[in-house]
């Protein structure tokens, strides 16, 4: 599939899954504004798109939890860009732990205010960007911790508690800018790994979540996919 001339942003393009997702649209064309909390992450991340010489990529430091980072991106975007077509939500700090005390304040504040608060501000003021876009696509990598009864994960309530926020935005944005053409994906994986193999009997990989996200954002303006819900591998007597 041909993504030639969109300009997508990703957050979290520093490393793993963000930088899969950041690669893979550029090789199919794309411009990738490539966001990391921080910048000489972003930049590696850019630097690997022009080595592959396909689309083109800059980076650009935002720290999810900091508004002032967050606005000083959004600005700083649209010194260089009068429209984004595809804003993927993926930056989020993963908390292990399933006792509350695993895991220290300052840890949660951050996991919270990332994901939740800093999904909906970067995405407030990237709005006119979007708004400017003939193809607009806002695209959010939640997590199945962001389901109702969602259990088999071993990530820290607080965890939990920011993907639910995060699910809360989306249903509810969703519904808001349909009207205007704007298409809201939210992809619900559960915990799943970068590298492996892609059978039916192995984990989820991130190459298969970034697959379900290039075809979301490839299909014609009438399809509206609002959620991938995935079935998890779990060891035989779990549920």
């Amino acid at each position: 599939m041909s993504l030639d001339g969109i300009r997508v942003v990703v957050t979290g393009a520093g490393r793993d899954t963000g930088r899969l997702l950041a690669t893979a649209f550029a090789e199919r064309g794309a411009y990738v504004f490539v966001a990391a909390r921080r910048v000489d992450a972003a930049e590696r991340t850019a630097e690997l798109i022009r080595e592959r010489g396909h689309g083109g990529a800059e980076p650009f430091a935002c720290d999810l939890a900091s508004p002032d980072s967050v606005r000083a991106f959004a600005v700083a975007l649209a010194g260089r860009t009068d429209r984004v077509d595809v804003l993927v939500n993926n930056g989020a700090a993963y908390l292990h732990g399933e006792d509350l005390g695993d895991v220290e304040d300052d840890d949660i504040v951050d996991a919270i205010a990332g994901a939740a608060t800093g999904t909906v501000l970067l995405t407030k003021h990237l709005l006119p960007l979007l708004r400017a876009s003939a193809r607009p696509d806002i695209v959010n990598l939640i997590s199945g911790c962001g389901e109702v009864g969602h259990r088999r994960s071993g990530a820290h309530p607080a965890f939990y508690a920011a993907k639910h926020a995060q699910a809360g935005f989306a249903e509810i944005l969703s519904h808001r800018v349909r009207a205007e053409g704007i298409r809201v994906v939210s992809l619900f994986p559960p915990d799943f790994v970068q590298d492996g193999p892609r059978d039916a009997s192995s984990e989820l990989t991130a190459r298969s979540v970034v697959d379900c996200v290039l075809f979301a954002v490839s299909q014609p303006r009438d399809c509206f996919i609002r959620e991938f819900r995935f079935e998890q591998v779990a060891p035989v007597g779990q549920d």
